[in-house]
């Protein structure tokens, strides 16, 4: 007679159900759309500095054209070479932002080895406004005019870098945002100078000092 003794055989771990030797469904799930929702957020991040830095060259792109107008139409050589320097200036930047942006794409990072080198170009922040500057530019001409605007768009690049810097949560970004608002400053504060000169001539050619 012959007996089966199979069931006399040790159980393996092969012998019990599928199920147990796998997650469970729900949490692979779960785990799946965490992952999902980990790369999304990624993604979102990268572009929200990818169009931070397309906005920072638009930007640069309206303040060398307001630039280059002024110098282009001023009659002072001395005003010219001002708004003219202004003008390179942003091009250097809109050079520097585009280097940024194609380093960032390719590495998800900055390179900041181009900061000290575009720190050593910054000219205007060491200019220095003649009495032939102030003069030639006559407070209710075209030149009032656009260093009004001018003042606006210099604002307006300042509050953007500065939210940006103070935004983010990388350290890197932080240092190039806050770089390029102490450049702008630079441009801000000699057009402030400019604009304040302009206002007392126009004060003291129309007499309008109380005293």
């Amino acid at each position: 007679m012959i007996t089966d003794e199979s069931h006399l055989r040790e159980k393996t771990f092969s012998d019990f159900p599928v199920f147990l030797a796998k997650k469970p469904l729900g949490l692979r799930q779960k785990n799946n759309q965490k992952n999902i929702n980990n790369l999304n957020s990624q993604k979102d991040m990268e572009n929200q500095v990818t169009d931070i830095l397309k906005q920072a060259i638009l930007m640069e792109n309206r303040g060398k054209s307001l630039y280059q107008m002024v110098a282009a139409q001023t009659p002072s050589a001395e005003v010219k070479n001002i708004f003219q320097t202004m003008a390179d200036e942003e091009q250097m930047h809109i050079e520097f932002l585009r280097k940024q942006f194609a380093f960032y794409q390719k590495n998800k990072s900055f390179d900041l080895n181009q900061l000290e080198a575009a720190a050593e170009e910054d000219a205007i922040a060491n200019s220095i406004l003649t009495e032939k500057i102030k003069q030639d530019i006559s407070g209710a001409g075209f030149e009032a005019a656009a260093i009004s605007a001018a003042i606006d768009m210099e604002n307006k690049s300042i509050e953007v870098y500065e939210k940006r810097a103070k935004e983010s949560t990388d350290a890197n970004e932080k240092e190039l945002y806050q770089f390029l608002a102490d450049w702008e400053k630079g441009h801000h504060k000699l057009l402030l100078e400019l604009n304040k000169q302009l206002t007392e001539k126009v004060w003291y050619d129309n007499n309008f000092w109380p005293f």
